[in-house]
């Protein structure tokens, strides 16, 4: 069965024996100019017909489109779908509607979601940009769109930030693995690369054993989905300090799950054999075993500031580029516990 044509306001305003103008004078607000009757049957026309103006439209005759674009790596990682929640609540609230585009890491997706945006003519855009290619990031500072970054800064690029307080945060979960008696610690990341968050926390990791001289502390970069290093990478560091109280930090939630799992293959159980401490909370993380102690983001704030950030600057604000940071919370579990 063929589609049925979508109603135009000259539909209704054929039904509505009238003219255009009055049932755009409607659609406008300005009923007030209209008699009883006309309403009347400007209103039957539009039931009758099932008529839905283009918001695209009228938004564009305007001038606005109250549109925002999101832009985000991996709509997989947990981190993500909870910020995501926090932007739509915030554009809920300030009236605009997100269009979210998961590049997945994939540098023609990347320039493809940023041509998409512009076309749509979006007012501002929010980006989650861990792990965008430098591609894209530089199609991005190219962009004269009102922009805040969430959880990684871009370098040399001029631009509001929302994101954790990373020193804080490392600083609280080291703090918390010295005083349950660890005796070696281990702070296992992602390849560092140029992306600001990693190099922040393993820097406050460092700087706060830096202050226990008589705790071994080591650092290794893993690729997330390289099973192997990670189990090499785990291995030494259970065999180099045999006999010690040891523990591993882990940098983010997606790598947390896949030492959980090399964990498992190699034969050894959190909290009794060694201690592992991750960053963002997972839903799982109190089910596994005798339960993950963690760093909890509070990812719903860190969306919804970026979006009231962006609407700022989309009305014009000119205050000075600023780095909005919140705290982290944590959550101690058996993995942790002595």
């Amino acid at each position: 069965m063929a589609n049925k044509a979508r109603a135009t306001i000259s539909d209704v305003a054929k039904a509505a024996k009238t003219g255009k103008t009055s049932v755009s004078r409607y659609l406008n607000g300005e009923k007030h100019l209209l008699s009883d009757a006309l309403l009347a049957r400007i209103e039957r026309a539009i039931a009758d017909l099932d008529y839905r103006p283009s918001l695209m439209a009228r938004g564009l005759k305007h001038g606005r489109t109250r549109l925002i674009g999101l832009i985000i790596a991996d709509i997989t990682n947990p981190y993500s779908v909870n910020v995501l929640s926090g932007i739509e609540a915030a554009c809920r609230e300030q009236g605009f509607t997100p269009l979210v585009c998961n590049t997945n890491n994939e540098v023609d997706q990347e320039r493809h979601y940023l041509d998409l945006l512009r076309s749509y003519q979006v007012e501002g855009i929010v980006v989650n940009a861990v792990g965008m290619h430098e591609e894209g990031l530089n199609r991005l500072q190219q962009s004269a769109l009102p922009m805040v970054l969430i959880d990684r800064k871009i370098p040399d690029f001029a631009c509001d930030v929302v994101g954790l307080d990373n020193t804080q945060a490392a600083t609280t979960a080291t703090e918390h693995l010295v005083e349950q008696g660890f005796e070696a610690l281990l702070f296992l990341s992602e390849p560092l690369g140029s992306v600001n968050t990693r190099r922040e926390r393993l820097a406050a990791f460092r700087a706060t054993l830096a202050r226990y001289p008589g705790i071994s502390a080591a650092n290794t970069e893993v690729p997330l989905n390289d099973g192997a290093m990670i189990d090499n990478a785990l291995r030494q560091f259970h065999a180099t300090h045999r006999g010690m109280r040891k523990a591993v930090i882990s940098a983010n939630g997606a790598l947390t799950l896949q030492v959980a799992r090399s964990l498992k293959r190699l034969g050894l159980h959190w909290g009794s054999d060694i201690g592992l401490l991750g960053f963002d909370e997972l839903e799982w993380a109190e089910l596994a075993g005798v339960g993950i102690t963690t760093l909890k983001q509070p990812t719903w704030k860190i969306g919804h500031a970026a979006v009231e950030q962006v609407v700022r600057r989309i009305e014009g604000s000119n205050e000075p580029i600023r780095e909005q940071v919140f705290s982290g919370e944590l959550i101690v579990r058996g993995s942790t516990s002595r």
